[in-house]
């Protein structure tokens, strides 16, 4: 039981930084924050994705990107331009790297406003960083695992930025529904979104790229808009007024 609400608290919790201060925050700006709470976030993100943290600057430029040239080959991640999700995942990598240490040729307009904290993004790309967070979770499951098949969830740990990255790039570019005709292949993989906290709800996303709720249908249930409402009603954060609109 230990092993599994440690997953559990691992998966949604780094998911919900992904979602909410990678995602809607660092490349959208759906919302706004003081930089105290820029700070607060970063650290929380470094905690909760651990070995795989994915920096907050290189994520947002990337997403931007991958809005604007979706399924095109400028795509940073695109399913139609690899023959399998490890290529991508691979091609991502390398791509992510390029933008991380300032090598990509960025145009200036994908780079406005995108947030960066020095010393945490130094500190969660380090190496030794990674490797220290990866031994502290095997620590645990030979501490509390009670059956060998949980050993089979460390990996998950370890890559748990890019799985929750491959399963909305790869997966739903090829499987699900469609709410919106749009120029590239994103679609909704879930009708009811109790995996991916709202990120499944990709082809909604793809449509309305500002707007904070992912969810339309009646069905489609975002479980990170509540507590945006709840950040934005204590005024941590706050939202944008035209939050419907386009990123671009």
């Amino acid at each position: 039981m230990a092993i599994l609400i440690f997953f559990l608290a691992h998966w949604y919790l780094s998911l919900f930084s992904q979602t909410f201060f990678l995602h809607r925050y660092a490349a959208h700006q759906m919302f706004t924050m003081s930089k105290r709470w820029e700070k607060f976030f970063y650290w929380f993100t470094f905690v909760t994705q651990g070995s795989s943290f994915l920096s907050p600057k290189a994520y947002g430029i990337m997403h931007r990107l991958h809005h604007a040239y979706a399924d095109t080959e400028k795509d940073p991640h695109s399913p139609s331009y690899s023959d399998n999700l490890f290529h991508m995942m691979w091609k991502t990598k390398d791509y992510y790297n390029a933008v991380l240490n300032d090598r990509a040729g960025i145009e200036p307009k994908f780079l406005k406003g995108v947030p960066y904290y020095e010393t945490v993004e130094k500190l969660g790309d380090k190496w030794f960083v990674r490797i220290t967070w990866g031994v502290l979770y095997t620590l645990f499951y030979i501490k509390f695992a009670t059956h060998t098949w949980e050993y089979a969830l460390l990996p998950i740990h370890y890559l748990m930025g890019p799985v929750h990255g491959v399963i909305i790039n790869w997966f739903a570019h090829k499987y699900g529904y469609i709410n919106f005709k749009v120029n590239d292949t994103a679609k909704n993989l879930l009708p009811f979104d109790f995996l991916m906290m709202g990120e499944s709800y990709h082809n909604n996303h793809h449509k309305l790229g500002g707007r904070a709720n992912f969810g339309i249908k009646w069905h489609e249930f975002d479980p990170t808009y509540p507590v945006i409402l709840l950040l934005n009603s204590l005024h941590i954060i706050k939202l944008k007024l035209n939050n419907d609109l386009n990123y671009m």
